[in-house]
């Protein structure tokens, strides 16, 4: 039997969806079946007071190609067939692999490589390096349901575009569709409700290897710095990041696994069939601050860039307070330092074993 505190919630999201639906874009790199990416995707879709408008896919965990199938199929699989999903950027604007590799015998090794593969003494889960162009058999089933037939970037523009003011676009994966968008249309960022970012790290307190020596490393910024740096110098009217330092403290629990599994809806089948990994939950967490931003305890307002210099830094996520920040067009960042764990954990077992609903028109 539910608690009394969990019906109060679906009330309140329920009297929510009643209300004119808050609009987002999805942008991921969205690797599966299961995992950080698509169980943020869920968590955005399973809201019934928010309106998904689409899901543009982008190179970085997985190939774009391979992340596209996987995002479909789990839109099939959790019926949420309906919402659109568009092809974005296969490669980032600078970075390659070919020089990123190159430059690992005097830089040191990258831990997490992602659609590059090849890495990774501290992550052996890492995937086997292949094309962008090799899909490997998809263990959940192949999708019945297409992608849109348009770029990424001329989709978020037209989505903005056509209701100004009003879409945040959730960004969870490397920025190069987002770049593009801002490079495509001067007033994109501007007409955007604001930003949501999963990325960047500034000094977690974790034993992790990844990030315990480099703790300004994290790899949706370092993937595309570029495509980063265009970004966050965008005139968004708000931008919101999430970085390493608050995911470290939201870890994906047996004890949450658990629970989803007890209910019998499409979300928490799917979650209980492909996301039996034990990792920190990445992009969840952004996704449900957004949803929730109480979830937040401690945040800090900074401004935030990439460094672009191709050395052994490059990618690293660079920071500063307004009293030290330099003299270029940087833009403040609300920067998520502290969570409220178990209000967050609720939130998501929640929207995860929820009855599915019609959703927000």
């Amino acid at each position: 039997m539910r608690s009394l505190s969990t019906l109060f919630l679906l009330l309140a999201l329920s009297i929510a969806a009643g209300a004119q639906p808050r609009l987002v874009l999805v942008d991921e790199d969205a690797a599966g079946p299961g995992g950080s990416n698509q169980m943020a995707i869920l968590a955005l879709l399973q809201a019934p007071q928010v309106q998904v408008l689409g899901i543009t896919i982008v190179t970085g965990d997985a190939w774009r190609d391979e992340e596209t199938l996987h995002t479909l199929r789990m839109l099939e699989l959790t019926g949420h067939a309906d919402v659109p999903v568009v092809k974005g950027a296969a490669f980032p604007l600078v970075r390659t692999r070919e020089e990123t590799l190159a430059r690992q015998s005097l830089d040191g090794r990258a831990p997490w490589l992602g659609a590059w593969g090849g890495a990774v003494a501290l992550m052996p889960a890492a995937p086997a390096a292949h094309g962008p162009n090799a899909i490997p058999p998809l263990p959940e089933g192949a999708p019945a349901t297409k992608p849109l037939d348009e770029d990424a970037a001329h989709f978020l523009i037209r989505q903005v575009r056509a209701h100004p003011h009003q879409v945040t676009v959730y960004a969870a994966g490397p920025l190069t569709n987002i770049a593009l968008a801002v490079a495509l249309d001067p007033e994109f960022a501007a007409l955007a409700q604001g930003l949501v970012l999963m990325g960047g790290s500034l000094n977690p307190q974790t034993s992790k290897p990844e990030f315990a020596a480099n703790p300004r490393r994290e790899f949706n910024l370092w993937f595309d710095p570029e495509a980063a740096h265009m970004v966050l110098r965008a005139p968004w009217p708000r931008i919101d990041l999430t970085p390493i330092d608050a995911t470290v403290k939201a870890p994906f629990t047996q004890a949450m696994l658990d629970e989803i599994s007890k209910a019998q809806t499409p979300a928490a089948r799917y979650i209980a069939a492909w996301s039996q990994h034990r990792t920190d939950m990445w992009d969840e967490l952004a996704a449900c601050i957004w949803l929730d931003p109480t979830i937040v305890t401690k945040e800090a307002t900074l401004y935030i860039d990439v460094d672009l210099s191709h050395g052994p830094s490059y990618g690293d996520t660079l920071a500063w307070p307004e009293s030290l920040k330099p003299a270029t067009d940087l833009h403040p960042v609300h920067v998520q330092l502290e969570i409220d764990q178990s209000r967050f954990e609720k939130l998501f077992v929640d929207l995860m074993t929820r009855e599915l609903m019609p959703r927000a028109q």
